[in-house]
C-alpha cells in the first residue's frame, strides 16, 4: 500500500496523546517555531462547503438551536486522521485541520439551514433564541479509511437526535454516512474529498432536520405548549 505521507503511528487500543488547542497541535505538528530550531511546515486545510437549499426541502416556521457535536478525542482534534487497517489509527505528517471537525459539521449544518431560509430561525445552542426544536450530533466517524483500497475514502459518520425543547423528547433519530473516495492518496486531495463528504452529509441532516421537525409540528403532539 502506498501512503508515503502517513507517519505518527497510533494504535487505536494504545494510549492516545492528542492535543485539545490549537497551539498544542502546532507544536505537535512541528509547525510552530516557539522553540526554535528547524521545523516541518504545517499545511492548515479548511473545508468550507456551500450547500444549496434542495427544492424538495420544506418551509418550516419553529425555530432550532444546534449544540456543538459529541467527538471522541481523537476524533475532534487539529490532526487529520487516517485509518490504514481495520483497528489502527494514524495520523497525516504535516497537515492540520484549521477548525475541529465537530466544529466543521456544525458550522456547515448551521450555514446551510440558515442560507436556505427554509426554517423560522436557526442559531447555535445558548444564542438565546427562542428555539422551539434542539440538534443534538454525535460524530462518531471522522478519518480517511483505506478499508482494503488503494486510495482512502473520506469517512464521517454521524448520529443525529431532534429534540423538542418544551418536554426534550426525541422526536426523531437517525444515523448518516457519508464515504467518499479520494482522488489519490496525497494529503491534499484526501482533504478536498473531506470537503465533499462534509458537503453531502450537511446536505442529508439539514433536509432531514427540516422534515422531523415539520412531521412533529404536523402530527399535533406538542399541542397545549405555551
Amino acid at each position: 500500500m502506498n501512503m508515503p505521507r502517513i507517519p505518527n503511528r497510533t494504535s487505536a487500543t494504545g494510549p492516545l496523546r492528542i492535543a485539545a488547542a490549537w497551539l498544542a497541535a502546532c507544536t505537535l505538528l512541528g509547525g510552530c517555531s516557539l522553540l526554535g530550531g528547524s521545523r516541518e511546515p504545517v499545511t492548515i486545510y479548511a473545508p468550507d462547503p456551500r450547500i444549496p437549499a434542495d427544492p424538495a426541502w420544506p418551509q418550516a416556521t419553529w425555530q432550532l438551536s444546534i449544540t456543538r457535536p459529541d467527538a471522541a478525542r481523537m476524533i475532534d482534534s487539529a490532526r487529520i486522521v487516517v485509518r490504514p487497517t481495520p483497528g489502527e489509527l494514524q495520523v497525516y505528517k504535516g497537515a492540520a485541520w484549521a477548525r475541529t471537525p465537530s466544529e466543521q459539521l456544525q458550522d456547515t449544518v448551521l450555514r446551510t439551514l440558515e442560507d436556505s431560509r427554509r426554517i423560522g430561525a436557526v442559531a447555535r445552542q445558548g444564542s438565546g433564541i427562542g428555539a422551539d426544536y434542539k440538534l443534538e450530533m454525535d460524530l462518531r466517524r471522522y478519518e480517511a479509511d483505506y478499508a482494503g483500497n488503494a486510495v482512502p475514502a473520506a469517512t464521517i459518520e454521524v448520529n443525529a437526535k431532534l429534540l423538542h425543547n418544551i418536554d426534550q423528547k426525541v422526536v426523531a433519530t437517525r444515523t448518516f454516512l457519508q464515504a467518499v473516495p479520494s482522488a489519490g492518496t496525497d494529503t491534499a486531495l484526501v482533504a478536498q474529498a473531506f470537503g465533499q463528504a462534509l458537503a453531502a452529509i450537511g446536505h442529508d441532516i439539514a433536509g432531514w432536520t427540516l422534515d422531523s421537525g415539520n412531521a412533529h409540528e404536523g402530527s399535533g403532539a406538542h399541542a397545549g405548549r405555551d
